[in-house]
């Protein structure tokens, strides 16, 4: 494996191990700690001026025609996920790769010292990954579609580490977890000053990830599933070395615990957090060709004063953005509309000082996610000081949702101005509005999270759960927090969670009709503390119950579940004020 581009680079693959480095950014919370405001809206305020001063660029003008792109026709597909098929549009066979010329017109911007990069309206077919650079805004016109090629080699061919067989790799972040992987059809590593906008929803990035693949062999999203004897995502890879080869300094009591019991242990789902476990140096976890890792549509790592503005992105392979240790970066206005599998629309991770507004989210999972890592993959710190405002939920698990891959912890977040408007609650409901969640292995804080001013006008997922006397931590609930989040997924279990001061107001949530009554909700509230039993840690490790949780001058309109709307579980002072459930008004603290 070699790094032919970035010397800091290679330093840190060889060197580097999963273990977290939380000290300095302890050292970081204190210090914010004691600057902040006593009211916490004015600290949202801060965050809100300091992500939206503009961003600053040279003014000139790289038009990619002018290094050779070429507009393509465009030929039916159809896009599959699951049993789910879709007539769409997919580049003629034969079209003209525009990523050679995209990648000139960026690298000349960003030689000439800054620029913008113009995609002109039409429809561009970009066989590998666009790569950001410092002081350089791509901009799509109206009417630009970029259509990333069906064909996973296309993302192993530019990265600047070469892995040999399993292709040329970047840097990325798989679910909390560092490898060397794929690259996202959209990348940047370090840079500053960066920008990627487009004129209206009509400005497109379109990951193509239901069609099939240009060699007719499956499709991104099916790599999630497998058929037969083939190989995907969760079945085993026999190209995973086993732990005593990758990781000979375990003792075998310390392999068992790593690997656990699962049969599929060995797949690549569950291979990388083992990695991760047995503290593997980030320059061994190599995956790419041969392996199964879905890349992000947009991922940033490391990157500062970003925007990200008025575009539309549609069927994503994984994760549609993917910001990592970013710092004073802005969403705004933009339209995710990709409901295939793991399509979360935001999730920034380990960053400092975001501000979402005005986007609009359909989703095959969480709208919004916050994560800071998992397992022992936790050296870029917390994620901290988020705004998320003006903008619609539609479909989706979580509206706003804190976890599940928080290992560094999460504070500070504020949320304004939401509506949920749940469009699609007959046929693709959102689950659940405000989710927090956690287990015993992504352990982690969450604390500081304020939510004010949200409507649901259709409620949530309300239609009858199978199993009544089982609350459902996936959905039904307006607001979810579930400590004891996937517990099976993870065989490591000794970092209990920690959630505390969540302050929830003027939330107010309306009924829709369905074929047995008018409902909101199963229920109002969930809270599902963690589980001491889910623990495998030392004996004597503080497992602390959800406390400080207020909610007020609410209104949860009619909760299907009325004998038990509010659900607790090791769970301390949660105080409800002026909150309306089913026609009643309640004033009271609760424990459990």
């Amino acid at each position: 494996m070699t790094s032919k581009t970035n010397p800091q680079r290679r330093t840190f693959l060889r060197s580097a191990s999963a273990a977290g480095i939380l000290l300095a950014s302890d050292i970081g919370s204190i210090a914010a700690a004691a600057e902040m405001p006593a009211d916490p809206w004015q600290h949202a305020q801060q965050i809100i001026d300091r992500c939206s001063k503009p961003l600053v660029f040279r003014k000139e003008d790289f038009p990619i025609t002018n290094f050779g792109a070429r507009s393509c026709d465009l030929v039916p597909a159809i896009s599959t996920w699951r049993k789910t098929q879709r007539k769409v549009m997919t580049p003629a066979p034969g079209s003209h790769d525009c990523y050679p010329a995209i990648a000139a017109a960026i690298a000349a911007a960003n030689r000439a010292g800054g620029g913008r990069v113009l995609i002109p309206a039409g429809n561009w077919y970009c066989k590998g990954p666009i790569v950001l650079r410092s002081n350089v805004h791509v901009h799509l016109a109206a009417n630009a579609q970029i259509y990333f090629s069906a064909n996973p080699l296309d993302y192993a061919k530019y990265g600047d580490i070469d892995c040999g067989k399993n292709g040329k790799l970047v840097l990325s972040r798989w679910q909390g977890n560092d490898l060397l992987n794929y690259s996202p059809l959209v990348y940047a590593y370090k840079q500053s000053n960066i920008a990627l906008t487009g004129e209206d929803w009509t400005s497109v990035l379109n990951g193509q990830a239901g069609v099939p693949f240009e060699s007719g062999d499956g499709s991104w999203w099916g790599w999630v599933d497998s058929k037969g004897d083939a190989i995907s995502a969760a079945t085993n890879n026999p190209l995973n070395p086993e732990l005593e080869e990758i990781a000979p300094w375990l003792t075998p009591e310390q392999r068992a615990l790593v690997q656990g019991e699962h049969p599929r242990w060995r797949g690549d789902t569950r291979y990388l957090p083992a990695l991760s476990e047995a503290g593997v140096p980030i320059g061994k976890r190599v995956f790419g060709i041969g392996h199964y890792l879905r890349p992000c549509l947009i991922e940033l790592i490391g990157c500062t004063d970003v925007l990200l503005e008025g575009y539309q992105t549609n069927d994503s392979p994984f994760w549609q953005h993917h910001p990592v240790d970013c710092r004073n970066l802005r969403i705004s206005k933009v339209n995710m509309e990709s409901m295939g599998p793991n399509n979360d629309g935001f999730d920034p991770e380990s960053c400092d000082t975001v501000l979402v507004d005005g986007c609009t989210f359909n989703t095959g999972d969480d709208c919004i996610a916050i994560k800071s890592g998992k397992n022992r993959d936790t050296q870029y710190g917390p994620t901290r000081n988020v705004v998320i405002q003006n903008s619609v939920m539609n479909s989706g698990h979580g509206g706003i949702t804190l976890g599940s891959e928080m290992a560094a912890g999460i504070e500070h977040v504020y949320a304004q101005k939401i509506e949920f408007r749940n469009v699609h609650w007959a046929t693709e409901p959102l689950h659940t509005a405000i989710r927090l969640k956690a287990n015993m292995n992504r352990g982690g804080f969450l604390r500081h999270f304020y939510v004010r001013d949200v409507t649901l006008p259709n409620g949530v997922a309300a239609q009858e759960q199978r199993n009544k006397d089982k609350p459902s931590t996936s959905g039904g609930a307006v607001i979810t927090i579930d400590c004891d989040y996937a517990a099976g997924d993870d065989a490591v279990r000794n970092r209990p969670p920690a959630v505390s001061d969540v302050h929830i107001s003027n939330l107010r949530a309306s009924n829709v009709k369905l074929a047995d009554g008018e409902y909101s909700c199963n229920q109002a509230l969930l809270i599902l503390g963690p589980v001491a039993a889910h623990f495998n840690g030392p004996a004597g490790t503080a497992i602390l119950p959800v406390s400080n949780i207020t909610i007020s001058d609410s209104d949860f309109g009619t909760v299907r579940n009325a004998a038990k709307p509010v659900f607790l579980h090791n769970a301390q002072g949660v105080v409800l004020k002026n909150v309306q459930i089913n026609g009643k008004m309640i004033n009271q603290t609760l424990s459990a």
